[in-house]
């Protein structure tokens, strides 16, 4: 696995490079998750940026972490932590799922301090979150693979290994497309085959709650540019949680996949990478043409 460990002090992150040109750290989803539940699926973005999968505090391949820092707010900080030590002048922030959260804490935590922000499914605030995903969870289609979704998320708050984060990753992704039996799955479950996962980083998240995420009032003072995209069928994050988040932030625009769920990087690639660029074209990357025809592909 090419890439390496970065010092940020009291832990390390283990950062994998993609791409030339303004330097996008890019916050995979979980948590307890790693950089490689994107695949390849970002990688046309390398034609015009410098992708920087990050594997978050305690997280993939990164140090560890005293379990007290794992909070969205010090994941936030971490970022700027982190462009700091690669002395970076300037970057930008894609975040999805999860990582949504962390980018969005930063963006309110560093307003101005990244060029722009992307929020990819996110939330503001935790009330926006679980009652959500209780009342999908309910109503799941196909009855079938209900109880199976269901008991995935009841065992993140007793998972102990990798592997069993692993299990309960490929028992709950089907609730994650807007076609729970989307054939993009299986590429998905070879994607989620080579991470590394945090059984503790989940158990921490799933029983003590997403403190730190409740951003709702801070919104207004987030002064850099802001792109918040969201999948019309996602039963985690909802398209109202992104609306909410857009028309807090000043200047935000909002995007919407129409056909997608909450995997829109994989179910709507080739708009989502159109969408993600010419919005980063438009504050100081060029997207090069090269890039344009691998977007454009189906």
């Amino acid at each position: 696995m090419p890439g390496q460990r970065v010092s940020i002090g009291d832990t390390e992150l283990f950062v994998e490079e993609r791409g030339e040109g303004l330097p996008v750290f890019v916050l995979h989803g979980g948590p307890g998750l790693d950089h490689t539940m994107f695949g390849r699926h970002l990688d046309p973005l390398g034609d015009a940026c410098r992708l920087l999968f990050v594997d978050q505090r305690g997280q993939g391949r990164s140090g560890e972490s005293d379990p007290a820092t794992w909070t969205i707010a010090q994941m936030a900080a971490d970022v700027s932590a982190l462009a700091a030590a690669l002395e970076l002048g300037r970057y930008a922030v894609l975040g999805h799922s999860f990582g949504a959260m962390v980018a969005l804490r930063h963006a309110v935590d560093f307003s101005g301090g990244p060029a722009a922000t992307i929020v990819s499914s996110g939330v503001a605030s935790e009330r926006q979150l679980m009652p959500f995903v209780e009342a999908n969870l309910a109503a799941f289609e196909p009855v079938e693979l209900r109880e199976q979704i269901a008991s995935s998320w009841e065992r993140e708050q007793t998972a102990q290994t990798s592997d069993e984060v692993l299990e309960l990753l490929v028992d709950q992704m089907p609730f994650h497309f807007a076609d729970p039996r989307d054939p993009r799955l299986a590429g998905l479950r070879e994607d989620l085959a080579h991470g590394v996962y945090s059984a503790d980083v989940l158990r921490h998240f799933s029983s003590a709650g997403y403190g730190g995420l409740d951003v709702e009032a801070q919104l207004p003072g987030v002064g850099h540019p802001v792109l918040v995209l969201a999948g019309r069928h996602d039963r985690t994050t909802s398209v109202a949680a992104a609306e909410f988040i857009a028309a807090g932030i000043p200047g935000a625009q909002l995007t919407i996949f129409e056909d997608a769920g909450h995997m829109t990087f994989v179910e709507d690639n080739a708009a989502y990478i159109r969408t993600v660029a010419d919005f980063l074209g438009r504050h100081g990357i060029v997207f090069s043409e090269d890039a344009a025809s691998s977007a454009r592909r189906p």
